[in-house]
């Protein structure tokens, strides 16, 4: 388990072993036009599955999570969590299923473990949430934590099914995505504020982005900066 005692040796491995991800780093530098905060091909895993190796660095135990949120990926990091010799956790995601993610950050907070995102790696979307859940929390310089509107209208195929079905059809889709993005969002505040995140991060940047891309609006995520990412307490001061 993680100890205060261990928090300096554990910032400076960190640092040393963020070496390794210099090649990572320069990676994607290229602006997104529309996302302009934010590289245009983040380094957050294409791997479909989230896959969860512990892998020893430089005399350090570290827990690898890279890839999707899936559905099933609860019963996997309890099996992975059970090795209390781990010292920190690593994240590279593109996001995925939100409550499982909302789950996963729980589990990571009772294990005590801290989370990092190293230079060269991106967390998106339900990824927030495994990171929120460090007993401590790293964002290195190079990393992205990335943030967006939640949304439960990415699926156009079923809008435009259901527009098509007529009035009745829309009306009750509309609601259904009004009654779970509601949820949705009083289950991100009661995560956030429980993890010792500034709620501001919701209304002063999360919000701030566009659910889905339209018009002139084609915002839909934003990357931190370091002094964001200060500000709002998403990580600790290294």
């Amino acid at each position: 388990m993680f100890a205060f005692t261990n928090l300096g040796r554990t910032i400076a491995a960190a640092a040393a072993i963020g070496a390794l991800f210099g090649a990572e780093v320069a990676q994607a530098q290229a602006r997104d036009p529309n996302n302009p905060t934010c590289p245009a091909s983040p380094n957050w895993s294409s791997y479909r599955e989230m896959r969860l190796t512990i892998q020893d660095m430089n005399g350090r135990r570290i827990l690898l999570a890279e890839g999707f949120i899936d559905d099933n990926l609860i019963p996997r990091l309890q099996q992975a969590l059970q090795d209390e010799r781990i010292e920190e956790i690593w994240l590279r995601s593109p996001g995925g299923n939100a409550r499982v993610g909302n789950q996963a950050g729980r589990l990571i907070r009772s294990s005590g473990f801290p989370t990092r995102i190293p230079a060269g790696w991106a967390c998106f979307s339900a990824c927030n949430f495994l990171f929120m859940g460090g007993f401590a929390r790293f964002v290195d310089p190079g990393g992205l934590f990335i943030v967006h509107m939640f949304t439960h209208t990415g699926d156009r195929e079923v809008i435009r099914q259901e527009v098509a079905q007529g009035e009745e059809n829309t009306i009750g889709l509309i609601g259904e995505i009004e009654q779970q993005s509601a949820l949705l969002a009083s289950e991100d505040n009661d995560f956030m504020i429980r993890m010792g995140l500034s709620r501001l991060l919701l209304s002063e940047v999360m919000y701030r982005t566009s659910a889905v891309a339209q018009g002139n609006n084609r915002e839909t995520r934003r990357c931190l900066t370091q002094e964001q990412i200060i500000h709002y307490n998403v990580a600790n001061p290294q």
